[in-house]
């Protein structure tokens, strides 16, 4: 293995999906003998291993300025939908920064919200280094959403687009499709897909469909999403461990059209009435920020564990459950799937996005057909009635140490890594 530098840019430090990706991703290779750095554009924590642009007091009340202006003026020009959007209209450059100078590979992960916009993302080319981008969400090859839904006009240039207020051939979905085609015709960088069906998004592209792309999932913290004695686990929540339990991510409201809580709302109702199922003997278990939003009823009693900050008791939490309920309606990769199938806990989910990269369908889980919350009703049930629940739990958490932990996915990436430094001009 040769020595690397490599140095992971980010907008946010672990906030959201992506900066927990990009941060075990860089855990990862430095496990692996790399010397892996985070810089991001604003930090909100305390974390010694992560690095940010914004250090001064003057830089970090310009992120601010950047990242509200960035999300105001996108909330202002969109309809009231919960699908996300960006301008890319602010921004700041990077390349004069020591540790991105240094860097062997300059490896892109979410860069929205202020952060890196077209222009200073071509302006990367300067420094004549191999870059990686790995696509969290599909904003990269989009005019501005991040999740798609059913909408096909990233397939072409963009315009019309269902999200803005004001829409039309020449809209701002389409004039943002234009600026980051001028910038990618000036950068080169390899694009990192989590899932074959983020893969197969990108080859669908006007924007990236011809740029090459290559599927790397990512990794998880396999020593602290760990499995521990259900019966155990369950006590430490003060449930009854005899109890059936459901668990499933908080989602902020029953409208919440992304995440698709009324399907989780009509799989349970469905369930609760069904012969055979014991409604005293199953309780639902839901972490994740519940303030001030609006409370869906559920047809089984149900405990909020409210926002968890610690990773081990978290595994405790996936390990309490019987099964993981997601009613997500497109997820690239989400880490709650993954988080809970390290814990041994098979998950019950739509065939959607990236979730059939990790689950399969009922051998540590269960797919259900999209949109259908019946089968989803139906996943959950399979699961109640299971004599064998240890063998699928078993499966969970050894399909997790096959193909996503660290070893495998940071030698994944070493070799991606070394492939684009050998492809560099001599």
């Amino acid at each position: 293995m040769i020595d690397l530098k490599v140095v992971h840019l980010n907008t946010y430090d672990g906030n959201g999906g992506a900066g927990r990706a990009c941060l075990r991703l860089s855990d990862a290779l430095k496990a692996s003998g790399i010397d892996s750095k985070v810089l991001v554009y604003y930090k909100f924590g305390q974390n010694p291993k992560i690095d940010t642009f914004s250090k001064s007091p003057l830089q970090k009340a310009k992120a601010v300025y950047n990242i509200l202006s960035e999300r105001y003026y996108a909330k202002w020009l969109s309809k009231s939908v919960k699908t996300p959007f960006s301008l890319q209209w602010f921004g700041r450059s990077v390349i004069n920064h020591p540790d991105v100078k240094n860097a062997d590979i300059i490896h892109l992960h979410w860069v929205n919200h202020g952060f890196l916009n077209p222009k200073f993302l071509a302006q990367l080319d300067e420094l004549e280094k191999p870059i990686v981008w790995t696509f969290h969400d599909s904003n990269a090859f989009t005019g501005g959403c991040h999740v798609r839904y059913g909408c096909e006009n990233f397939h072409h240039q963009c315009g019309n687009c269902p999200i803005l207020k004001i829409s039309g051939k020449n809209d701002i979905s389409h004039k943002t499709w234009l600026r980051k085609q001028k910038a990618y015709t000036e950068l080169n960088f390899h694009i990192v897909a989590p899932s074959k069906w983020m893969a197969a998004s990108v080859k669908f592209s006007s924007l990236l469909g011809t740029r090459k792309a290559t599927v790397i999932p990512n990794t998880i913290e396999t020593k602290i999403f760990k499995p521990y004695v259900k019966s155990e686990a369950k006590k430490i929540l003060k449930i009854n461990p005899d109890k059936f339990v459901l668990m499933s991510g908080f989602m902020p409201s029953k409208n919440d059209k992304h995440k698709g809580t009324p399907y989780l709302i009509e799989a349970l109702e469905i369930l609760s009435r069904r012969a055979g199922i014991q409604k005293d003997n199953i309780e639902l278990v839901i972490f994740g920020n519940k303030e001030n939003a609006e409370m869906p009823e559920f047809p089984f009693k149900t405990t909020f564990l409210g926002t968890i900050n610690k990773d081990d008791h978290l595994a405790k939490c996936y390990s309490a459950a019987d099964a993981f309920i997601t009613p997500s309606l497109e997820d690239n990769l989400p880490n709650t799937v993954m988080e809970s199938l390290a814990c041994a806990t098979p998950v019950v989910a739509f065939t959607t996005g990236g979730i059939p990269d990790m689950v399969k369908h009922m051998q540590n889980g269960y797919l259900a057909e999209y949109q259908n919350a019946e089968d989803l009703a139906n996943g959950i049930e399979w699961l109640y009635h299971r004599p064998n629940k240890e063998d699928i739990q078993k499966a969970a958490r050894l399909s997790i140490l096959t193909d996503f932990s660290e070893e495998v996915i940071a030698a994944e990436h070493i070799h991606l890594y070394e492939t684009l430094i050998d492809l560099q001009p001599k």
